[in-house]
């Protein structure tokens, strides 16, 4: 906000060191992902500036670690790159498996995080139920509970009933931890909610699932997508609960990276970590357009 041309002397001070305080918060937030990103072609195996990397020498900076994700793990990473070689990479590289299976962990327990989520935010919202506010504290408990106790008690619970180090287990896990976020994200969108809407298409004949399709769903659905991103992000993100509930060669990205701080320190986790930024700035993009979006439809900001 601009600062009024008859503010006096000291509300203009206190407006330039407000100014001055948010952008040190702000860099002393973002400098340590910045850092990461320049670190991620450095052309040797080191955590550090090298005296070429700070003088901007070209000798200095490399993509030999982005290379590796596609060769770590590989039968036979020298072959020529051919058809073969990608079919190599695909079956047998260790980043590319812990992409995949991050992929799909993430897609089915988004799928059922935003289901559940977006049922749970909708008897929520209405006035008439009881207990509101002691369910939604259970519901979204996962998230304010120690993710380490949330993961041990999913341990002993899921090596009960068998579903300990299954690929089932594991999204069922991640769908714990993102359902909390759809809850969140759809109450809020369901916050400024027209009900005369609901009640209009009642008295028009058009049946509950009728009125759900075609007047709640496309009103709340910038919130749905939004929750759903945000429990992508969550299962995309954990690595706790994978160490405690899936097996072994259930190797997700933030596990691989685990593994790979603990057993040899090497640099291509800083391209992983430089990839990850870029897809979690385009998915907070995302959240930001769908958000604005759902604030023009319910009426909030000018059209």
């Amino acid at each position: 906000m601009a600062l009024p041309k008859h503010a006096s002397p000291l509300e203009k001070i206190w407006h330039y060191t407000y100014l001055v305080i948010c952008t040190l918060v702000f860099i002393f937030l973002i400098a340590p992902i910045l850092v990461v990103i320049p670190l991620s072609f450095n052309a040797e195996p080191y955590f550090t500036f090298t005296e070429k990397m700070l003088t901007l020498d070209p000798e200095g900076y490399s993509t030999r670690w982005y290379d590796l994700l596609l060769t770590f793990g590989m039968q036979n990473p020298g072959a020529p790159r051919d058809g073969m070689w990608w079919s190599d990479a695909w079956a047998n590289a260790a980043w590319i498996k812990a992409a995949k299976n991050s992929a799909i962990i993430g897609f089915f327990a988004t799928i059922l995080a935003t289901v559940l989520g977006t049922l749970a935010a909708l008897g929520l919202s209405r006035p008439e139920m009881p207990y509101r506010r002691t369910i939604m504290a259970i519901l979204i408990s996962p998230m304010i509970v120690p993710i380490i106790i949330v993961a041990t008690g999913m341990f002993f619970f899921y090596s009960d009933v068998g579903l300990a180090n299954s690929y089932t287990g594991v999204i069922l896990a991640h769908a714990t931890l993102g359902i909390p976020f759809v809850i969140i994200t759809v109450t809020a969108t369901l916050v400024g909610f027209d009900h005369s809407l609901t009640r209009a298409a009642a008295n028009l004949g058009a049946s509950p699932t009728t009125t759900f399709f075609r007047i709640i769903m496309p009103l709340i659905l910038p919130g749905v997508i939004s929750g759903a991103l945000f429990a992508f992000v969550t299962s995309f993100d954990e690595v706790v609960v994978v160490l405690f509930v899936a097996d072994f060669d259930q190797q997700t990205i933030p596990r691989q990276m685990w593994n790979g701080i603990r057993e040899q320190i090497s640099p291509a986790i800083l391209s992983v970590a430089t990839i990850l930024v870029i897809f979690s700035i385009g998915l907070l993009t995302t959240v930001e357009v769908l958000r604005r979006r759902s604030e023009r439809l319910r009426g909030l900001t000018p059209g």
